[in-house]
């Protein structure tokens, strides 16, 4: 583990216990969505990400896993813009949705994973995980801070505002945006880690600032590197007290050369090796209760070459979430086997 001191000592020391109580449990919900921004094709997302094996992979890590498959998504036909914010109402339906079966999934004891679709249905599997786990952290591994408010938003694309929608600190920075009464801000500023930045909006840079929030660009990760990056998250997310963790994970985090099958690039991302980490050491904690997987585009990237690459890194970044490690995870397996007493010797 990165950690040290006495947060180190402390989690080590309740590791065992934490991940025995838990139940060990995966519960996949696919979120085929789009609406949250403009370009079509990332509602395909959960299907490649589970045509690249995400079902069989978590299995070998000798998880029972339950796939409910996909939510099915009701697109009204009248859905005005709210300002220059496009389908308001039929993102916010979205949502709800993905939050009640995502707070069933934790509810039943399962580590939920939710396949998108656009970022903007985080607000629903982040809300859902709250409801059951009120003192929850989120960290949020994106190129794009996704804090926008409508007032602030140079696109009006709702997934680039799902963060905003949490925060009770931009409770009164927000409009009431048709189609969100079902929801309140449920997080604190201080509960919020980003992870990856290096394209951020004005508006959103204003914000971090101005809210305390903590966030690693790029550049602070060139500088400090991916351990320190992440002890410095761990240590402002867990030294109050051990709670449950919520990863939401945009596959644009990573650099486009990893990860063309996205709609939002930008160069100079995550290697794969930083981004393993950040899970890796997510996963070491224990304490990972829900994470998103999110902007996987099939139909982007350039050809099938370009899809399957970005469909397989999202599969590596769920099961190192949950347990899969470069010195390989071999669960069963926990002393070396000796010969028995009755084992028939080989002849000449």
């Amino acid at each position: 583990m990165a950690l040290r001191g006495s947060l180190s000592r402390f989690l080590q020391s309740t590791l065992s216990s934490c991940q025995h109580s838990r139940a060990h449990s995966v519960a996949i919900v696919g979120a085929p969505f789009s609406k949250g921004q403009k370009r079509r094709g990332v509602e395909h997302g959960p299907k490649a990400i589970r045509d690249a094996g995400l079902v069989e992979r978590l299995a070998n890590l000798e998880y029972p896993v339950h796939d409910f498959g996909d939510l099915s998504f009701q697109h009204l036909e009248k859905d005005d813009h709210f300002m220059h914010v496009p389908y308001p109402r039929t993102v916010g339906r979205a949502t709800q949705l993905v939050s009640g079966a995502v707070s069933r999934a934790v509810e039943a004891g399962h580590t939920s994973v939710m396949l998108g679709g656009d970022h903007s249905l985080a607000i629903g599997s982040v809300e859902g995980h709250a409801q059951q786990s009120p003192d929850l952290c989120l960290i949020w591994v994106d190129a794009h801070a996704d804090i926008n408010t409508p007032l602030t938003s140079p696109s009006g694309n709702l997934h680039g505002q799902s963060v905003a929608f949490m925060l009770k600190e931009l409770q009164d920075k927000m409009p009431d945006v048709p189609g969100f009464s079902w929801m309140k801000p449920f997080l604190k500023a201080r509960d919020l880690v980003y992870i990856g930045l290096r394209d951020v909006d004005p508006g959103e840079h204003v914000i971090l600032k101005s809210l305390g929030i903590q966030y690693f660009s790029m550049r602070d990760i060139d500088r400090m590197g991916i351990q320190r990056v992440m002890e410095v998250t761990l240590d402002h997310l867990l030294a109050r007290k051990p709670r449950p963790i919520h990863l939401s994970f945009d596959i644009d985090a990573f650099d486009p050369a990893l990860a063309p099958a996205t709609g939002t690039p930008v160069n100079g991302g995550l290697t794969y090796r930083e981004g393993i980490y950040i899970t890796e050491e997510i996963h070491n904690t224990g304490l990972l209760s829900a994470m998103d997987l999110v902007e996987v585009n099939p139909t982007l990237g350039g050809g099938p070459e370009a899809v399957e690459a970005t469909a397989t890194l999202a599969v590596d970044v769920i099961a190192s979430s949950l347990g899969q490690t470069r010195e390989g995870a071999h669960v069963s397996l926990q002393e070396i086997p000796a010969p028995k007493e009755d084992t028939e010797q080989l002849r000449l």
